[in-house]
């Protein structure tokens, strides 16, 4: 029996496949195919974005936009009918804004709420991630719980509940210190103590997020540098200063920026507890807004939203400047 060397046959087969050109293989795709699948997976990811889409323009950016062209404008509540017959007065409304004391008592009241319970909030609630870090041992989830149920509370139901706490004369607060001979003032009444008490309300009731969120930085924080930083002789405050701390800017940044968002637009505490009083000590830029609306003011209520919301930004833009990481 005669075999044909097999060189012979892998150059035959060698020189006719290059004879009739490149195979197409089961895997390779044509330009036009391919063009066609990825016009379906754009269709699809359109089809599914479609109701956030719709949602989003309907409920977010079309309010942003006319409520915008509501601050320039002359829109009272009569005017809801024939929205067409409004004037354009340009910044009449917030040149009207800052000239009435009432909203400068409003901005003032804000801006003492966002200096005094911000810090306080991110104070109490590191203090409490670094409890629950090293030195709480025992019921640590117990703890846990404990520090952020007020955070999933409703803030309506909050408020109440101090409300009747506070009460001059039934409260628990008045009748606890009525045991030991101190007379309780009435503190949601008294322009001295109402927005201090709505500050401690808004620090009780926010910590539970900052504790999670320091909590997770500091889980995250090297062990081998807290070591490293113990065998050069660190105390325990120089290696939460040194090491612990600078690690924890980024979360130090969350925390800051989306409490700072919060307490700037603080509405439901006054709203439920004094309805801005007493004597305007505790309305707020929010607040003064929504009166302004109920008042059919609608050009001016939009105008103070867009205030509030220009103080937002530069909150945030202080906060990235001083908090963002330095390398």
């Amino acid at each position: 029996m005669t075999t044909m060397p097999t060189s012979t046959i892998t150059g035959r087969g060698t020189q006719e496949r290059d004879a009739a050109g490149p195979q197409p293989t089961a895997r390779r795709r044509s330009p036009l195919r391919r063009r066609t699948a990825q016009g379906r997976q754009a269709r699809a990811a359109w089809v599914l974005a479609a109701p956030f889409l719709a949602l989003f323009l309907a409920f977010m950016l079309l309010p942003v936009v006319w409520s915008m062209l509501m601050s320039l404008t002359d829109t009272q509540s009569a005017d809801l009918r024939t929205p067409l017959n409004v004037s354009f007065t340009g910044f009449d409304n917030y040149v009207r804004l800052f000239e009435d004391p009432q909203f400068f008592t409003a901005l003032r009241n804000t801006g003492v709420f966002v200096l005094v319970a911000l810090p306080l909030t991110l104070a109490a609630g590191l203090a409490a991630a670094v409890a629950l870090d090293s030195g709480i041992r025992r019921f640590r989830a117990l703890f846990r719980v404990g520090f952020y149920l007020p955070v999933i509370t409703s803030v309506v139901a909050v408020a109440v509940v101090w409300k009747t706490l506070l009460e001059p004369r039934a409260g628990l607060v008045n009748t606890v210190l009525a045991w030991f001979g101190i007379d309780g003032p009435a503190w949601l009444a008294d322009t001295r103590f109402a927005l201090p008490v709505m500050i401690v309300m808004a620090v009780w009731r926010n910590l539970g997020t900052v504790m999670i969120i320091m909590l997770a930085g500091l889980q995250s924080v090297p062990q081998s540098l807290m070591e490293a930083a113990e065998l050069d002789g660190a105390g325990a405050w120089q290696r939460f200063r040194r090491v612990t701390f600078p690690l924890l800017r980024p979360a130090l940044l969350l925390t800051a920026v989306t409490t700072g968002i919060g307490y700037l637009q603080f509405f439901d505490e006054p709203f439920v507890m004094t309805d801005g009083g007493p004597l305007d000590s505790t309305l707020s830029a929010t607040l003064y807004a929504y009166k302004q609306f109920g008042n059919g003011n609608y050009g001016v209520a939009s105008a103070a939203g867009y205030v509030v919301f220009v103080l937002i930004i530069a909150l945030t833009v202080l906060q990235f400047r001083v908090l963002r990481d330095k390398d």
